[in-house]
């Protein structure tokens, strides 16, 4: 286990032993359920910065039965939460991505998947629409053995009829696992403290975890060597650049690509509404001294500007998301005014200084104002494997953290 792991564990067995000397009044049973381990609810791998004080946890209890109704993960430790990447080591990921890799190779040979989610049921909470989350997320569970319960917009909404604390509670006590594509990362803050079960993020605000392991497996497919074409070592020194939204995806990738040693340029319009997180920025910013501190190897570089042709320079991988995403419709008009000469296109790659062999990723779906059809359609684009491995990326890390091995 980690430094960061362990000092949040011992973090969380202070607190829950505090708790406990408010329960001097309480049978001998209480008190001895507040004291045991099993009842520690913080993530060893989860990080909870900036969570937000909404009307969804009005009704969250704050005496010491809080604690006592927690439950335990495996083997007395609380259960693995993902809410970005940023609570996954290098080596981690590393094992997520050989695992991805292996599993398609398998499905390709027609070899046999172990079926390490066998008997267990994973409830899929999902409050927008999805496509390749979706079909990515029911497949994976349902060839690792398992039984997917999907939970969509029509079926639940958060914090409506009952809270979100009420919610997270009764499902955690019917499931083995949730994965989650929710709107403000406080949301799914709030999942994976009271769960009582393992919470990944498939989607928040603020994160998008699956969506950047999906293309650090297909960058090591094109970058990789012949035989080795999994090791996330064959990607440092390589440039990325992000041309695009401030948003979730490229909040990912801060505070992911430098630990690996890529370089990362970004290029936003200028606006409040594209400034940088500055959470994340911190988030960064702290695995990256951690990252230094704890291997030789260089970590990437990062720059952040609101020029298009200085991002792209020197870039080997150009990277962008629609201008629209889920509820900025009613500001489409001036968003595409922000975005002016942000257009990913083969005019603005050679005129910024991309690298002649630049590769092209998108995370879909894709409208016709970030790029252009010849980029999208022509063999610089890795979207469609990009797309497919969202598949085998979730699978890997729904084996790691829902079958309990990433310990």
């Amino acid at each position: 286990m980690s430094a960061v792991s362990v000092s949040s564990l011992l973090r969380a067995r202070h607190l829950s032993r505090a708790s406990c000397a408010a329960l001097s009044g309480a049978s001998p049973q209480r008190l001895a359920l507040a004291l045991a381990p099993a009842h520690v609810r913080a993530s060893p791998f989860s990080t909870s910065a900036g969570a937000s004080s909404s009307s969804l946890t009005s009704h969250v209890p704050t005496t010491p039965d809080s604690v006592l109704n927690s439950a335990p993960g495996t083997k007395g430790r609380p259960p693995i939460h993902l809410l970005s990447l940023a609570d996954l080591s290098t080596k981690q990921i590393q094992s997520i991505i050989n695992l991805a890799s292996s599993l398609k190779a398998a499905s390709y040979a027609n070899r046999r998947i172990r079926t390490s989610l066998q008997s267990k049921n994973i409830a899929l909470l999902f409050t927008k629409r999805s496509t390749r989350t979706r079909v990515a997320s029911e497949t994976s569970i349902s060839t690792l053995g398992g039984h997917p319960l999907f939970l969509g917009p029509s079926d639940i909404q958060l914090g409506v009829n009952e809270t979100l604390y009420d919610t997270t509670r009764v499902l955690a006590s019917m499931v083995d696992g949730i994965f989650a594509r929710v709107g403000g990362h406080d949301e799914i803050e709030l999942l994976a403290k009271h769960s009582r079960v393992p919470i990944i993020n498939a989607l928040s605000a603020r994160y998008h975890p699956t969506q950047i392991l999906a293309d650090l497996q297909t960058l090591v497919e094109v970058y990789g060597d012949k035989g080795d074409s999994s090791s996330l070592s064959k990607l440092a020194g390589i440039k990325i650049a992000w041309v695009g939204d401030s948003n979730n995806i490229l909040n990912d990738m801060l505070v992911t690509y430098p630990r690996l040693g890529i370089h990362l340029a970004v290029a936003a319009p200028k606006g409040d509404a594209y400034k940088r997180d500055e959470i994340v920025w911190q988030t960064m910013q702290d695995g990256l001294k951690a990252q230094s501190e704890a291997s030789d190897v260089p970590v990437g570089q990062v720059s952040w500007s609101n020029d298009p042709l200085e991002a792209v320079k020197d870039a080997d991988v150009i990277v962008t998301d629609t201008w629209i995403s889920m509820g900025d419709e009613a500001t489409k008009e001036q968003r595409l005014r922000d975005f002016a000469g942000f257009q990913v296109t083969e005019d603005l790659a050679k005129r910024g200084g991309a690298k002649p062999d630049w590769k092209f990723l998108h995370c879909l779906p894709r409208k016709g104002d970030e790029v252009d059809d010849e980029v999208f359609f022509s063999d610089r684009s890795l979207v469609y494997p990009e797309a497919e491995n969202r598949k085998w990326t979730i699978m890997a890390l729904f084996d790691r953290i829902f079958a309990k091995r990433m310990y």
